[in-house]
């Protein structure tokens, strides 16, 4: 089991993703000491009670019991079935059958997202869930700049920000949402790490900053934008003659799209969305930096440590979603979801070595369509949440240790091409 691997030199190693096919030097010597095996699991999960249905899956968190929390958003199913939408929060145990369910508009106390995004499960058991509209699919203009924190079953705790409260949701825009200490805007992402009882915050379409809040009392603590530089926010993109000024779904109305670069250390600015963020147990911050197709690396103060490309090359512009850890205590590999190319990647953490890649751009089990964010637990299993088009999690079982490519690798010829 990983829990018995000891883990692989700790070597800082800058490389664009490859695959399974010519690998570089430090990939082979990373696979001699074994890489996950994983294969789809058909049957996970089992059919929703109520004849439920869900819609876009941004999210997928698991807590200490191996529970998964899958977070949907109903709203995005067509308005004839939009009365059998699951409520936005489903609990599942470990086998996936259903334990619970909560959430949505209409309580008193917080706002509740106009677009799902982001769930997480801190190591109290408490749930953490942010907002993404109106980038995202929503059914109305206005920003979720919240965070929210429930228990476990879903009594709020506490909310930080609220309904249109970042200065650059307001109409005219005020300037300084990057530097706001009071609230989000549209974050993608969080996650509490325990040793400091910190939230750290991927902020998001709206914002282009990791921001760090109190976990109890939703206290600024510190934030800082890619390279460990003071964030700034970026002017919006010239409208093309006709067309309303901004950038488009995925990008951050009124966010600049990063250049497709190949070569140097990229954008010194994180691109929109900053869009995932993990803390492993040795206190280092892992920040999936979608549109520059990279995962920076951070100390938990904000000094930059390193940082790694996927899929730098495209096929396409966007790339690193989301980041997840095995379970091992030294969490010597790191899952990293492809959002662009409909794959994950399977990295050797501690020399951000891309092993292998999995999946492509189908409806069929094992591959992806929007694949968003993703998690582990304890057993080293993967979920994975799928946005537009492919809306469905899904359950990667995990088989061992290989010493040679798994059969479900990409091949080269798969990791050039785009369906």
């Amino acid at each position: 089991m990983l829990r018995h691997i000891i883990g692989a030199t700790a070597v800082v190693a800058v490389l664009i993703g490859g695959g399974s096919a010519g690998q570089t030097p430090a990939a082979q010597s990373a696979a001699t000491m074994g890489m996950p095996v994983f294969q789809v699991d058909t049957t996970w999960p089992p059919p929703l009670p109520y004849n439920w249905l869900v819609g876009h899956v941004p999210s997928v968190a698991v807590d200490s019991r191996d529970h998964v929390f899958v977070l949907s958003r109903p709203n995005t199913l067509p308005p004839e079935t939009r009365a059998r939408s699951a409520p936005p929060v489903l609990e599942l145990d470990e086998n996936g059958k259903f334990v619970s369910a909560w959430g949505g508009p209409g309580i008193a106390g917080f706002d509740w997202p106009d677009s799902e995004h982001g769930i997480s499960v801190d190591y109290r058991n408490n749930v953490w869930i942010g907002g993404s509209a109106p980038v995202a699919p929503s059914l109305f203009e206005r920003n979720d700049d919240m965070l929210l924190k429930f228990t476990h079953d879903g009594k709020f705790l506490l909310q930080i920000g609220g309904r249109d409260k970042s200065p650059t949701s307001q109409k005219p825009p005020v300037v300084g949402g990057n530097k706001d200490p009071n609230s989000v805007h549209q974050a993608a992402d969080v996650f509490v790490f325990a040793k400091t009882n910190e939230a750290f915050v991927a902020d998001g379409y709206g914002n282009r900053r990791v921001v760090i809040f109190d976990a109890d009392t939703g206290v600024f603590k510190r934030s800082w934008g890619a390279f460990g530089n003071v964030p700034v926010d970026v002017l919006p993109v010239p409208a093309p003659p006709g067309q309303p000024a901004g950038g488009g779904r995925g990008r951050g109305r009124g966010q600049a799209q990063a250049p497709l670069d190949t070569e140097g250390p990229g954008s010194p600015v994180f691109a929109s969305p900053v869009h995932g963020i993990k803390v492993s147990n040795d206190g280092l911050v892992y920040v999936a930096d979608r549109g520059n197709r990279r995962v920076q690396v951070f100390t938990t103060e904000g000094k930059y440590v390193t940082q790694m490309f996927l899929n730098r090359g495209g096929p396409s512009n966007g790339s690193a979603a989301g980041v997840a850890f095995s379970p091992d205590p030294e969490q010597r590999f790191m899952y990293v979801a492809d959002y662009g190319n409909s794959r994950i990647a399977v990295v050797d953490r501690k020399t951000l070595t891309v092993l292998y890649q999995l999946g492509q751009r189908s409806e069929k089990p094992g591959d992806f369509q929007g694949l968003h964010h993703l998690a582990v637990d304890s057993k080293g299993n993967i979920y994975t949440g799928e946005v537009s088009p492919g809306a469905r999690m899904q359950r990667f079982a995990f088989k061992g240790l290989s010493t040679s490519t798994p059969p479900n690798a990409l091949t080269a010829e798969q990791l050039r091409s785009s369906k």
